[in-house]
């Protein structure tokens, strides 16, 4: 790694070039491209990024779970550059390339369940939901799709639709795509009737609103994020997947395992639905397989996948060899350096510190996460379980920041801070980063 792995201020966050920047971002960039932190990156190694102003920062956001192997990875840029000398693209409808297929046969083999399976690619998460959408249509013949409270699919037009959030997501840019239907998340924390009767209620209402107003007979897909992303790092009570998967299978419904931001090692498995003991009949992969190239996949059964015919699937630069060549290196790091194992210590001591935290701090509502997708939701009243306000929420954002510290909030009310560190993060930087955060939580409540 050519940058040092520590934290380093040198300026005021942001800097003077970072303003500058923005200066010019705000005159160039099209106002609806959001942009979460004022700060503008010159280079970015392993859990640091380095900033145009020569600060250097401890990112435990890693460009929205994209980069679980680090930033710039050896292996990964040594992959980009020898593909990109030999192919850089020739679309692989035209004429096929080796790094298309032989990592559609590497996640072939990593996707849960022992049955034939196949992969096509596209390039973002919301592509892959848009095709997993297409292929489970055309698979059943049927034409309703089920989501769920919270969740996050995307920014297209299907994916829109079937994302929960509304601001700053989908307002003002309806109508939306038709036949979508959305039904409770087994939320524990904020089930109604309290965690203890959160799955068997959250079941049986799903498989009540499935049977009575849309007739499953109708429905082609159930897409579920296994732990949901955007919408807080949610861990469904235990039992809610089996059940809505068994569902599924017992009336021809294909279920969609959506694990573009939880995947490639992310909870501590390749894919997060592992740990529930569901074999998904699709599953979506995307963010952190390319190791920050654009790429994401559709991976299923060989007969859903096969039904659609040829040419019904793909897309100009779907599959792009540079791409998989840079997600064929990141599966190569992860195995060889048993990140997942990583990933998984990673969580235990975020979480060990969380707990420390939410004893200090009474605007803890929970602790909550699995593997390194950890996360605390933090609320003004314990009883009510009120949202902690969103002002108090960005001063802990813009506190870590200050602080030499980069994390993302999260959650259908923006209450969730969550954190995203490299699966490899170094030890002692993440305490560093832990610290931080307690310090910026304590500046922004006290």
């Amino acid at each position: 790694m050519d940058i040092p792995q520590e934290r380093k201020l040198v300026t005021e966050i942001p800097g003077p070039k970072s303003r500058e920047w923005f200066a010019r971002r705000e005159a160039a960039v099209a106002k609806g491209v959001g942009a979460i932190h004022p700060i503008v990156t010159a280079r970015a190694s392993g859990a640091i990024v380095e900033d145009v102003d020569g600060n250097r920062l401890i990112d435990f956001a890693t460009g929205i779970a994209v980069l679980n192997v680090g930033h710039t990875a050896p292996e990964v840029v040594e992959a980009i550059q020898r593909q990109a000398e030999l192919d850089t693209h020739s679309c692989f409808h035209v004429t096929a390339n080796e790094p298309y297929i032989e990592l559609a046969e590497r996640l072939n083999a990593l996707a849960p369940g022992d049955h034939e399976k196949r992969t096509m690619f596209a390039n973002s998460g919301a592509e892959a939901v848009e095709n997993a959408v297409k292929i489970a249509r055309k698979a059943t013949g049927r034409t309703a799709i089920v989501a769920f409270d919270h969740a996050f699919h995307g920014r297209t037009l299907m994916a829109m639709t079937l994302t929960a959030k509304v601001m700053p997501y989908k307002q003002g840019m309806g109508p939306f795509a038709p036949e979508v239907y959305r039904l409770p998340f087994a939320y524990p924390y904020r089930w109604i009737s309290g965690p203890e009767r959160c799955t068997e209620e959250a079941l049986a209402y799903a498989v009540d609103e499935m049977h009575k107003h849309i007739g499953e007979e109708n429905i082609a897909a159930v897409i579920m994020e296994p732990i949901q992303g955007e919408g807080g790092f949610i861990v469904p009570s235990p039992g809610f997947v089996k059940g809505i998967a068994d569902h599924c299978a017992a009336n021809g419904i294909v279920f969609v395992a959506d694990e573009i931001q939880s995947g490639m090692g992310r909870a501590g498995r390749w894919y997060a639905i592992e740990d529930e003991g569901v074999v998904p009949d699709l599953v979506t992969t995307a963010k952190s397989v390319g190791g920050g190239l654009p790429i994401s996949a559709v991976t299923g059964r060989a007969e859903i996948m096969d039904a659609v015919h040829p040419g019904g699937l793909g897309g100009t630069y779907g599959g792009n060899p540079i791409a998989a060549a840079a997600a064929l290196a990141v599966l190569d790091k992860i195995e060889r350096e048993d990140l997942l194992a990583s990933a998984r210590e990673v969580g235990e001591v975020v979480m060990a510190r969380f707990g420390a935290i939410a004893e200090r701090f009474d605007v803890v509502g929970e602790v909550r996460g699995r593997g390194a997708m950890c996360a605390l939701e933090l609320v003004s009243d314990h009883a009510t379980k009120e949202p902690l306000d969103a002002a108090t929420m960005n001063a802990i954002a813009a506190g870590c920041l200050e602080r030499g510290v980069i994390v993302l909030t999260a959650g259908t009310y923006g209450n969730v801070l969550r954190l995203l560190p490299p699966i490899n993060i170094d030890a002692a930087l993440l305490e560093d980063g832990l610290d931080v955060l307690e310090e910026a939580l304590a500046a922004a409540t006290a």
